[in-house]
């Protein structure tokens, strides 16, 4: 099936002889507009928001646009080998061009996985013209390497994961093809929040000749319930009575590495925060951060008659 011709000056709302300004002021507002992260219908504002991004890229690029503006809608019958290369010649005469590659063959191969439309794909992507070949004998072409496109997803890490690494499996499915892949995954010890984890060939296909773009697995790391992480350190709120800040004493506090006994002096004040040496995350260079313990003045919301006396007797006391 051919590919439907796109009027990127209609998708982003501007005339044909809008100013360089003009179509980027259009391309903003628009893409506000139907933003996935905004939308009700974030699938819809996906197409639509692909659509007003492939406008752009052409409009706004202006080789591209010269391009697409001396061939038009007539871009399947354009001169081969732009620019200069015989417009206006169309398949049926010989010379192909952008588009048309002659009947029977690429014309109607279709990419997928790239982001781009059917359209771009044909007028811009993978295939050009390489010269007109003179006595009826038809366009030679050249198929341009293109790389696949390159796709990020999120994996959700464990700390137990960044402190040992691990191997995890993982599958996927590309596009619209019903085979399920299965891929190991090495997750390396010390890995950090949003680095990624490239799994080389494994994104979008490449076009004519060319190779596959890589998958990109971006770490996460999973919300722990008694720890929460900046950098390689690891920070953990200790709840301490409010007699034991006062008095001083010993708490037994969870670690990654088990339980530690935690020494509070007498006086502690809220906020205080203690030190454990090489508790935290693994550095790159080898050894680990730092564990921290952050003190959190527990006031009881409640309290007995006899324990009110005491606190009364206290305050007297001043």
């Amino acid at each position: 099936m051919a590919a439907q011709f796109r009027d990127y000056y209609e998708t982003l709302g501007v005339a044909k002889g809008a100013s360089a300004d003009d179509i980027k002021s259009a391309f903003r507002k628009l893409a506000r507009k139907h933003h996935p992260d905004l939308a009700k219908d974030k699938k819809a504002a996906e197409e639509k928001f692909k659509e007003i991004n492939e406008a752009y890229e052409v409009l706004s690029d202006p080789e591209k646009r010269k391009k697409y503006d001396e061939y038009g809608a007539n871009w399947q019958h354009a001169g081969n080998g732009f620019p200069g290369g015989g417009g206006g010649r169309s398949r049926a005469g010989g010379a192909g061009g952008f588009g048309g590659y002659g009947e029977g063959d690429a014309s109607d191969f279709h990419f997928g996985g790239t982001g781009y439309s059917d359209f771009f794909e044909q007028f811009f992507g993978t295939r050009r013209g390489r010269g007109y070949g003179g006595g009826g004998g038809g366009v030679e072409f050249e198929e341009t390497p293109q790389r696949g496109r390159d796709v990020e997803a999120d994996i959700l890490v464990t700390l137990e994961e960044v402190l040992n690494g691990a191997t995890r499996q993982i599958s996927f499915r590309k596009g619209n093809s019903p085979e399920i892949q299965t891929y190991t995954v090495k997750i390396p010890k010390g890995v950090r929040e949003s680095q990624r984890i490239r799994l080389a060939g494994q994104g979008g296909s490449g076009g004519a000749r060319g190779e596959a773009g890589d998958l990109y697995l971006r770490v996460k790391l999973q919300q722990h319930p008694d720890y929460r992480f900046e950098g390689v350190d690891i920070y953990h709120e200790v709840d301490v009575p409010a007699w034991q800040a006062v008095l001083g004493g010993e708490l037994t506090i969870p670690t990654p590495d088990g339980r530690a006994k935690l020494k509070i002096p007498a006086g502690t004040q809220n906020g205080k925060k203690f030190r454990i040496p090489g508790r935290g995350l693994p550095e790159k260079g080898g050894g680990r951060g730092d564990y921290y313990a952050l003190i959190e003045i527990a006031i009881p919301e409640t309290i007995t008659p006899e324990q009110k006396a005491l606190w009364e007797q206290i305050a007297a006391l001043g």
